[in-house]
């Protein structure tokens, strides 16, 4: 259990992740912050007087004083997306809002962990990476971590099957340019393109699984879920809060997070997502997982659409 987090942020996605942070009993001290005192006092207010039900946390809204000694900060601040806007569409605007953001908190929470949530989240990573000061380890965004969820959920859907027993990851840019690499998923161990050749007692007969049909809606999910309800933060947050559990789990865990690369697959100087060790110090090491040709390309191609928007930013 975490001991102190900072939010930064008490729009929808900061509010739903303090409240799962509580309910989940993964802090012991949560610090709500907002350029709106009030909207923080309010959720944070909100949250507490449900605590006679949950673990006990002590929650409140604060100014950045109040995040020294945090063991966690998270970033969700920025302007929300709208539904026929990608996530590169908010670059700079969240770019100035972060500008302003990096001194302030890294004055009074130097040795905290870094979690990016605000989009577009691998710009703003890459931001952190390059202004902050901090040490690489220290930040991570949330990357794919919420594509993959997506597409084992799908899978298991397709499936009939618990999420538990599939296996699948999304690489690349939290975005437009992500893919999945195939080669790695699986269920059950079983690779996918040979799951159903496997299965021995045939009750159910699957439809051939349309691996683009599954990748657009990986990519498409987000922007259907605005334009339906207005907003994401459900699973977002539930993505956040696993992060933030096994940063602070005494056990290493693998994840999608984005994190700089430094010439992992011949990609350099950007922010996107593959494999990474996470546990208790951060990002402990990248994970070069065996790629089959044409997906390091991808991945590759992936690194060159952030890298041109990137060229177009002022940090």
């Amino acid at each position: 259990m975490a001991q102190k987090v900072t939010i930064i942020g008490a729009g929808a996605v900061g509010s739903t992740i303090a409240y799962t942070l509580t309910i989940r009993g993964l802090a012991t001290e949560i610090v709500m912050i907002d350029i709106n005192n009030e909207k923080a006092h309010g959720e944070a207010l909100d949250i507490k007087q449900g605590l006679p039900f949950c673990p006990a946390v002590n929650i409140y809204s604060g100014s950045y004083p109040d995040a020294k000694n945090s063991e966690i900060v998270i970033l969700t601040s920025g302007v929300a997306r709208k539904p026929d806007q990608t996530r590169l569409d908010l670059a700079q605007t969240n770019v100035n809002i972060t500008k302003t953001i990096i001194p302030q908190i890294t004055k009074y929470a130097p040795d905290a962990k870094y979690i990016i949530v605000a989009n577009p989240c691998d710009i703003l990573t890459y931001q952190f990476y390059k202004t902050s000061g901090l040490k690489p380890n220290q930040i991570m965004g949330t990357g794919t971590l919420l594509d993959s969820a997506r597409l084992r959920a799908r899978l298991a859907e397709y499936y009939y099957l618990t999420q538990t027993n599939v296996h699948g990851y999304v690489f690349g840019e939290h975005g437009d340019s992500s893919f999945v690499p195939w080669s790695l998923a699986n269920i059950a161990t079983i690779p996918i393109i040979k799951y159903e050749s496997s299965i021995q007692k045939k009750d159910d007969v699957f439809p051939p699984l349309d691996y683009d049909d599954v990748e657009n809606y990986i990519k498409k999910s987000g922007s259907k879920i605005i334009q339906e309800k207005g907003a994401t933060y459900y699973a977002i947050a539930a993505s956040t809060c696993h992060l933030v559990d096994c940063v602070d789990n005494v056990m290493d865990s693998t994840l999608t997070v984005s994190t700089l690369l430094n010439g992992e697959y011949g990609i350099d100087d950007v922010a996107l997502s593959i494999l990474c060790v996470v546990g208790s110090s951060g990002i402990k090491s990248h994970l070069i997982a065996p790629l089959a040709d044409e997906e390091i390309l991808k991945l590759k191609r992936s690194a060159d659409c952030l890298k041109d928007i990137i060229k177009q930013l002022e940090f």
